[in-house]
């Protein structure tokens, strides 16, 4: 890559963010909404060359507001390459390896994989460099490869879309925060008119960050989380979430989830631009199945027996901390720095029982930078507690 293009894309739109308000992330998705290039491109168009994504000779989008052009120079974020792997068939691991030691070598072995197919057409999805005019040369950073068939459901759309759900269910929510990385968006709901004593759940257990007692407030809300992937990181999906009041522990119930999958039918080569009747009937959708999510799981009667099921198999005692959460974390393929944090968390919550173990997965997914991965140990915490009461 030249200097001269390195500079120009070193910045091309803000992805991350951690709990931050929903205002906030609205911005960055209006942001990044303004950059966003959508294309089916045949392999014959793209090459890697120093490591950056090529386009050429695809046909530009000629509209009332301009001309987009696609032509151009993209540098790949570690989605785009996974995604290259994934579609070429070159082992990530070893991909990586080539861009880290030998980026000539993963120019070749990436362009060789794309020649032998030169018909096979993909998804590229992109955002334009910052400051780049509509009609400029294509330049900017490669999001994904994804199938030609991908449907895409766009985070801002979705959003207001499932915010439109959730007020036409009439039921009074809060939004207590929300993430964006290049993989998922998270909107995390919560209703705290619905909420269950969990005396059983929490006896014994201090917050380990303030040391409240959950004997004094023994209180579980109600909430769910909004998930979508723009990169065919996962579905949408709307998944119900349980909410420890002293110490903000969230837990995701991962199989009542609602999901909304991103799969469409045969798209046509050049830019793709959705018709406004196409966009509306899917967030209509969307909508509906809000709100029909929202009445099942902000219910007293489903957090009620979410909650007991949690119970039986909470009190159990645990004997060895150090063995049990260690059992636990190479069962749920946890890596070993959350293991020491687990462990860290655990002890500080003084509940020697396998709730004290769930509480320690999600306090410590509180504590990370990395929202996929604290999603990831919100999802793992009624595992976590299955694992532990049975080991003992």
């Amino acid at each position: 890559m030249t200097q001269q293009f390195a500079e120009r894309v070193t910045v091309v739109a803000p992805t991350g963010a951690r709990n931050a308000g929903v205002e906030d992330l609205a911005r960055i998705l209006e942001d990044q909404q303004s950059r966003k290039l959508d294309v089916i491109a045949a392999a014959s168009a793209l090459k890697f060359h120093e490591g950056n994504l090529h386009v050429e000779g695809v046909e530009p989008l000629f509209t009332e507001d301009g001309v987009t052009t696609v032509d151009g120079i993209y540098r790949p974020t570690a989605v785009a390459d996974e995604g290259a792997a994934d579609k070429l068939r070159i082992p990530l691991a070893y991909l990586r390896r080539m861009r880290a030691e030998d980026v000539s070598l993963l120019d070749a072995n990436v362009n060789g994989w794309l020649q032998k197919e030169p018909e096979r057409r993909f998804m590229l999805r992109a955002f334009r460099g910052e400051g780049a005019p509509v009609g400029a040369p294509g330049e900017g950073v490669a999001r994904v490869l994804l199938s030609p068939s991908y449907k895409r459901m766009d985070n801002m759309d979705l959003l207001f879309a499932a915010l439109e759900g959730v007020k036409e269910s009439g039921h009074p929510v809060r939004i207590t925060g929300c993430d964006l990385t290049d993989r998922r968006m998270y909107v995390r709901v919560e209703s705290e008119a619905v909420a269950v004593q969990a005396r059983e759940l929490l006896r014994g257990y201090r917050s380990p960050f303030d040391e409240r007692s959950g004997d004094e407030l023994p209180m579980v809300s109600a909430g769910f989380v909004i998930t979508n992937s723009e990169v065919g990181a996962g579905a949408y999906t709307l998944t119900p979430r349980a909410v420890i009041r002293v110490c903000r522990n969230g837990l995701t119930m991962a199989k009542d989830v609602m999901r909304a999958v991103h799969l469409g039918g045969k798209q046509d080569d050049g830019v793709i631009s959705w018709s406004a009747e196409t966009q509306r009937r899917m967030l209509q959708v969307i909508t509906s199945k809000t709100t029909d999510a929202v009445r099942q799981f902000l219910s007293r009667e489903y957090l009620g027996a979410k909650v007991a099921e949690m119970e039986e198999a909470a009190g159990k005692r645990i004997a060895d901390p150090t063995k049990t959460i260690e059992h636990v974390t190479k069962t749920l393929s946890i890596g070993a720095e959350a293991r020491e944090s687990i462990l860290a968390h655990f002890v500080r919550g003084g509940q020697m029982t396998a709730g004290g173990v769930m509480q320690a997965v999600t306090s410590t997914a509180q504590t990370l930078a990395d929202a996929d991965q604290a999603a990831a140990l919100e999802a793992a915490a009624l595992p976590a507690l299955a694992a532990a009461a049975s080991h003992g």
